[in-house]
């Protein structure tokens, strides 16, 4: 990997579920056959010498433009969400972003982790210190693990919070939202409210997005567009703060109705003086 091109490298952390060992490796074979069949570049995957169910796979790209390809394609998409399945996977070196759309992944969260600070589901065991990273932009993405796309290269995220929205359960308080998170290697992941008889057993659209985003494996994320069919601009509720704030650190939030955009904030605007895992 040192005599690599950076510019065109990607590495994915892959921790395959107990007993699913020879399927993810059959799976890579066959990912491997895709991308050189169709052009794309080449996939190496490294077994983790003292973690016998942690896999590294490394993916060369012949350019940007043929990464993006690879993400938009029918056969890749249907290799890939197998390996949600099995194992899972966290994106940790993404290379082939557009030079001009970098920006800084977090401002002052993760990406900038003090040596003592505990955070996530790793607080309790050990120091979680992740890498800096940055946003690329990407394209948009319907409900589950597939990703859709305006034109390459262009993500509508409020457009994938609109349709989201669709989906949501407000049979008491008529009033349906939809949220779609932007990971840090540009997965779109959505999410609508559900209601409950119970009120208390609710959730927010937010949360859903969230929690969605983190049981497939994803640790770092960039952005996230929330929509209402309302006038006047509709942020998160307090909940649903912590829990970005917590998981997501400062996002950019983009508040849009079913017409236009009504804002766009910093999280740590909307939550100041947040309580976290530093704190602990």
């Amino acid at each position: 990997m040192a005599d690599s091109d950076h510019s065109r490298l990607s590495v994915a952390v892959v921790d395959v579920s107990s007993g699913h060992e020879t399927e993810f490796l059959a799976l890579a074979a066959e990912f491997e056959v895709v991308l050189a069949r169709a052009g794309y570049g080449r996939a190496h995957v490294v077994r983790d010498e003292a973690e016998p169910r942690r896999f590294y796979v490394v993916r060369f790209w012949v350019s940007a433009e043929a990464a993006e390809q690879c993400h938009a394609d029918v056969k890749v998409r249907a290799v890939t969400s197998r390996f949600y399945q099995i194992a899972r996977v966290t994106h940790v070196v993404n290379g082939v972003r557009r030079p001009e759309s970098l920006r800084p992944l977090m401002d002052d969260r993760r990406a900038r982790v003090e040596p003592d600070r505990r955070a996530g589901f790793e607080r309790r065991t050990r120091n979680l210190v992740l890498p800096e990273g940055e946003r690329r932009s990407s394209g948009d993405r319907r409900l589950g693990p597939r990703r859709l796309r305006d034109r390459p290269g262009t993500i509508d995220l409020v457009g994938a919070a609109r349709r989201a929205r669709e989906h949501a359960d407000a049979a008491f308080s008529r009033f349906k939202v939809g949220a779609a998170l932007e990971t840090a290697d540009g997965v779109v992941l959505t999410g609508c409210n559900i209601e409950n008889a119970t009120y208390g057993l609710t959730i927010c659209a937010e949360r859903l997005a969230m929690f969605k985003a983190l049981s497939e494996g994803h640790r770092g994320f960039t952005r996230m567009a929330i929509v209402a069919d309302t006038d006047a601009p509709t942020p998160p509720c307090g909940a649903c703060r912590q829990i970005l704030w917590e998981f997501g650190g400062n996002l950019e939030i983009l508040l849009a109705n079913m017409t236009a955009e009504t804002g766009r904030h910093r999280l740590k605007d909307l939550l100041p003086l947040p309580f976290d895992a530093r704190l602990l």
